[in-house]
């Protein structure tokens, strides 16, 4: 018998798995974490060409694009927010660099002066672990479906009579 032959069809397919998982490891990114550009990325040649005190809202936009957010309260800004995320297996991508590019106008609409804010300037936030209770019952899925009955008309929306009632 030859070593071919004394092969068992578990010890082929437990091979065959074993090269197709290696031709498809690389493809999931075990061996090369990917780096992605997300947002909205202002370059320096960019900002260069804006001018406080000159440039409008619409020049802004021709040349930016549409801002990523706009300021709410106060002041109108527009705010181009890109960054830079490493893919890690098994967990949420690690954010590598972060720049926020701060665009404020006055009330006609013109340029008042542009600020730049890096992951340098962020400051680090600490969020709060407890949870905002809400009034009202604990009830379980299978409570709603029990205290529903009995509370609808046997004939139910049809059998209402009136302007508004079915096949009038």
């Amino acid at each position: 018998m030859t070593a071919r032959q004394a092969r068992s069809p578990w010890a082929t397919l437990l091979l065959a798995g074993t090269l197709a998982a290696a031709a498809l490891t690389p493809g999931c990114g075990v061996i090369d974490a990917s780096v992605d550009t997300r947002g909205n990325r202002v370059d320096q040649e960019m900002l260069s060409n804006l001018v406080p005190g000159v440039q409008t809202r619409s020049d802004v936009s021709a040349l930016l694009g549409s801002p990523t957010a706009t300021n709410v309260f106060g002041e109108e800004s527009w705010f181009y927010i890109g960054g830079v995320t490493q893919n890690r297996i098994g967990r949420k991508d690690a954010l590598i660099d972060q720049e926020v590019v701060a665009v404020r106008f006055d009330q006609r609409g013109v340029v008042q002066r542009i600020d730049v804010i890096t992951m340098a300037d962020a400051t680090r936030v600490q969020p709060v672990d407890r949870v905002t209770p809400t009034p009202g019952n604990d009830v379980s899925f299978l409570g709603m479906l029990l205290g529903n009955i009995g509370r609808f008309s046997p004939g139910g929306a049809a059998s209402r009579q009136g302007p508004g009632a079915p096949g009038l």
